[in-house]
């Protein structure tokens, strides 16, 4: 089992002038830590559930560069980008910049998109969920063929590109690891089976469900299952003094038991840089002993 370190709140007590300097330091000590990857929102508002939209947001690639200059080994990636705040040519080279810059560590992390508030009041395109499901195929497929290096042009319902050049390619090979978040049965897993490296699920009673689904897809568009990496939404809670250790791990084991190899999630206070500590000498080492 892997950590990965998800951070989606930037309200922090020294505000915005100290905001650059400590998210550098969070970032480094997460990648020395041990944590596998590192992801941001792609957001730019804050959500409801975490705070006012008034909160500090930051924007999700801006940020991931600054985040790749202060790592040195973990990967990088939203979780994930909705799929109409960018058009997919511009995505595949903002990710591909990303891979390259920083040493082929970059995820393309992408989803349908949900926030409508946000997308009217900044004039985002927000068309119906069909139509958004529409447009995340075609932007897979866009960005799979531009990390590809095939330059053919695109003819799809909503993209027409008349030229995929992509240069430099990314590092990453075959290319940098898609994940897809989002656990809708119908759409969402059968876009993993058909075109994701990794799936993202939120923790609950539907997790099996939500794997067996998927294992039904890969059988019928004829994918290996198993080589599809499973991440699920954690709470890196430690408590107070790091009392919650022994229950992390036992969530965890639970976890692995169930087929994933990634748990993804936030860290209460994430400025509070001691707390990573924690995680190199206890949370890391029991999580890639199971």
């Amino acid at each position: 089992m892997r950590l990965g370190l998800h951070i989606s709140n930037f309200t922090w007590p020294e505000g915005a002038p100290r905001l650059g300097p400590v998210l550098g330091d969070v970032a480094t000590a997460a990648d020395e830590a041990g944590f596998d990857r590192i992801s941001v929102m792609d957001h730019l508002w804050q959500i409801s559930v975490l705070g006012p939209p008034e909160h500090e947001m930051l924007e999700a690639y801006t940020t991931l560069g600054f985040l790749a200059a202060r790592t040195r080994r973990a990967k990088l990636l939203t979780l994930v980008t909705g799929v109409v705040y960018r058009d997919p040519g511009l995505l595949a080279k903002a990710v591909t910049t990303l891979d390259v810059l920083s040493g082929g560590r970059a995820m393309l992390g992408i989803g349908a998109a949900w926030n409508a508030e946000e997308s009217r009041g900044l004039g985002l395109l927000f068309p119906p969920t069909a139509e958004r499901f529409e447009r995340l195929e075609e932007a897979l497929r866009i960005c799979l063929q531009m990390f590809a290096g095939d330059e053919t042009a695109f003819q799809g319902r909503h993209y027409q590109l008349g030229r995929l050049l992509n240069s430099p390619a990314p590092l990453s090979r075959p290319h940098p690891p898609i994940l897809i978040g989002g656990g809708g049965e119908k759409k969402t897993l059968l876009l993993v089976a058909k075109y994701a490296d990794s799936c993202n699920l939120f923790p609950g009673p539907e997790m099996q469900r939500k794997l067996d689904v998927l294992k039904q897809h890969c059988e019928t568009v004829g994918r290996d299952y198993d080589e599809i990496e499973k991440t699920v939404l954690f709470n890196f809670d430690l408590g107070e003094k790091g009392e919650r250790v022994p229950e992390i791990i036992e969530d965890l084991r639970r976890l692995s038991g169930l087929g994933f190899t990634v748990a993804h999630g936030g860290l209460r206070n994430a400025y509070d840089i001691e707390q990573f500590e924690i995680f190199a000498k206890e949370l890391v080492p029991a999580a890639e002993a199971l």
